[in-house]
């Protein structure tokens, strides 16, 4: 039996309550005198009056405890072939004699820090050593340009940079070093020091008077037992600041409080992802996206778990195995990943033989997030895996799960297409362009969430109130606004069906692609796939389908389309007006695995478009473009 309804009614009747008991899973310096101030902040603010430090909860406390010697953290390098396995004592000395080493360098409380790091404990030991003496941290995605990684120190003014010499990406070396002097000298602020650990597959020259060498400077401060002791943050204060994918022009910069990210993370480790101290969770992201902030970093150490840190990919890294080897081999519980990974190694194992070469039995449940989970993708990991498949939907401002079959609590009915049931902490309505609450269940409209957002989520952005206010509040006076469209069926279960702007408007229907990608995943020919809207002088616009094949697939490009549409038809509607299906040999990602659709609009409908600064790989646009190319001249020639 689940425990959902029951925890859910119990927030409703009595939110404050609800969250005092969460709170007791913090070690706090100073209670809160004011658990939420509806007037502080832009639409209110949670622990108001609190002492506390996110560094200490997620190690010291636990080393208190008598755990120092649990392995806290591992590293699982298949690109560089290095495994390395550190206790809470070990990632305790190292994050403390870091946070010596910006002490040492005039970093203070309430300095940011930009960390600028590829997929290394070092990453991780760095966020720690901020959060340890009150330096909000601003992680940014190793391997970006020198012109993004400039905007961001720039609009941060980063009091110090944290960064590494390269990146090991399958077949070729990142050297991090050029891109960071690059950015730095882009900016008018620079910032006072550069820590940089070498790597030994690329080391760099550092500039004298500014570049520190990690390793070293670490070192000596560990062999002088120079351990900085945790500083004493206001709950209300950023732990972080994290740029969002995709961000042209000014820079927007989420914030992260301290007391209420805790609270929140911790509670959902347990009741959402169903893991107990001592457990090993695996978020197999990267620390430059939120979900390493919150699953990879903070979350698994807060409650005393064992957390991965892995630098791969899911696939090539020797190959489709790689996730079945370090579950089996670390005896991870719970698995978290983006469908994008599991559509990527469906195409290269489809019959799931990698798995049965490994014992899963310690695993239990495999969770996917960051891109809309089709259906298809979930039977074929359910199939192989023989475990509970949840996937789960939630943001960057947000921070953790809204919406999700909560594991811990008991899992529902499975309901293919749905990331589940809304968390506690949110109230979720569906509202009309005009912002009338839509009553009728299964009416697609406007996802929100009802103010004030729970403990956990963004309170602003970084230095600009008034722009976080207009681009999430201001539109549906009282919510904020996700940017998502879906809708929620008569059982309460939320379907996020795409964002708003991928609605798209076909002879006045407005038709949400997510709905046509569930069709087209169904056909046993296609890997993975997208749909978008492409101008039409009759219609306004009409869909056009990207698919990528599976390995194998015998039918023609011309037979797999005509099935497509036909299956469009039968299931959509005729009003769908799918008429074009493109066969393309990859889709164009963000490194956090996210489908660049309005790129991909912007070249079907030969309009100007730049190369996004968060795309894994810009070949696959160019690509993209000769594929249209290709399938409008068998057209014409048809």
């Amino acid at each position: 039996m689940s425990r959902y309804h029951e925890t859910y009614a119990n927030w409703q009747k009595n939110p404050d309550k609800f969250w005092e008991d969460a709170a007791q899973a913090i070690d706090w310096i100073k209670p809160w005198n004011k658990l939420f101030d509806p007037d502080a902040g832009v639409y209110g603010s949670w622990f108001v009056g609190a002492e506390c430090n996110t560094c200490y909860n997620a190690l010291d406390r636990h080393i208190a405890a008598g755990r120092g010697d649990q392995i806290a953290l591992i590293h699982d390098s298949p690109i560089t072939g290095a495994l390395r396995k550190y206790t809470f004592n070990e990632v305790y000395e190292e994050v403390a004699a870091l946070a010596t080493v910006l002490t040492d360098r005039g970093v203070r409380k309430g300095d940011p820090v930009v960390i600028y790091m590829p997929m290394v404990a070092e990453a991780a030991f760095a966020m720690l050593a901020c959060a340890r003496i009150g330096a909000p941290h601003s992680v940014v995605f190793g391997g970006f340009a020198s012109k993004e990684l400039a905007t961001r120190v720039e609009d941060v003014k980063a009091a110090a940079i944290i960064s590494a010499s390269c990146g090991i990406e399958p077949g070729r070396t990142i050297a991090y070093k050029p891109l960071l002097d690059g950015a730095i000298d882009l900016c008018t602020h620079e910032p006072d020091c550069c820590i940089i650990l070498q790597r030994p597959q690329l080391e760099c020259d550092l500039v004298e008077g500014r570049d520190i060498d990690y390793r070293e400077a670490v070192d000596a401060a560990k062999a002088e037992k120079r351990f900085t002791d945790c500083v004493a943050v206001q709950a209300t204060d950023p732990l972080y600041i994290l740029y969002t994918s995709g961000t042209t022009g000014q820079p927007k910069g989420v914030v992260r409080d301290n007391g209420g990210h805790m609270v929140a993370l911790a509670w959902s480790m347990g009741n959402e992802f169903g893991i107990e101290p001592g457990e090993t969770f695996w978020a197999a992201s990267d620390v430059g996206w939120v979900v390493g902030h919150s699953y990879i970093v903070y979350g698994p150490l807060l409650i005393g778990a064992t957390t991965i840190l892995f630098e791969g990919k899911p696939v090539g890294t020797p190959d489709a195995g790689t996730f079945w080897r370090i579950i089996s081999e670390h005896k991870v519980r719970s698995f978290f990943t983006a469908p994008t990974a599991f559509r990527a190694i469906k195409k290269e194992d489809p019959d799931g033989e990698f798995i049965r070469k490994y014992d899963l039995s310690a695993f239990r449940c495999l969770f996917l997030a960051g891109e809309r989970a089709d259906p298809e993708t979930v039977k074929w990991a359910e199939d192989k895996l023989r475990k509970p498949v949840v996937d789960h939907w939630w943001q960057t401002e947000i921070g953790y799960p809204v919406s999700q079959n909560p594991y811990g609590l008991g899992l529902l009915p499975q309901r293919y297409g749905s990331p589940g049931v809304i968390m506690p902490g949110f109230e979720v309505h569906i509202l009309d362009d005009e912002g009338r609450r839509v009553e009728k269940p299964g009416t697609l409209g406007n996802v929100v969430i009802k103010l004030p957002l729970p403990p956990g989520c963004l309170p602003t952005l970084w230095n600009a109130d008034a722009r976080f206010f207009e681009a999430y509040l201001s539109e549906f006076p009282g919510y904020y606004k996700t940017a998502d469209a879906g809708f929620i069926d008569k059982d309460g279960y939320l379907f996020i069906m795409s964002r708003t702007d991928d609605i798209i408007n076909v002879a006045g229907h407005r038709l949400s692609t997510g709905a046509m990608e569930e069709v087209v995943a169904e056909h046993p020919a296609v890997a993975e796939c997208a749909v978008i809207g492409i101008s039409d002088p009759l219609k306004g616009q009409v869909p056009c389908g990207f698919i990528v094949l599976n390995r194998g697939a015998r039918q023609t490009e011309e037979e797999i389309e005509k099935e497509i549409i036909a299956s469009i038809r039968e299931k959509i509607g005729a009003v769908a007006a799918l008429k074009k299906v493109v066969v393309v040999l990859r889709l164009p990602k963000t490194r956090s695995g996210k489908i660049l659709r309005a790129t991909m609009q912007k070249i079907a409908n030969n309009g100007e478009w730049v190369v996004p600064p968060t795309i894994d790989d810009p070949d696959v646009l160019d690509e993209i473009g000769r594929a249209l190319d290709e399938r409008n001249r068998r057209a014409v020639s048809a």
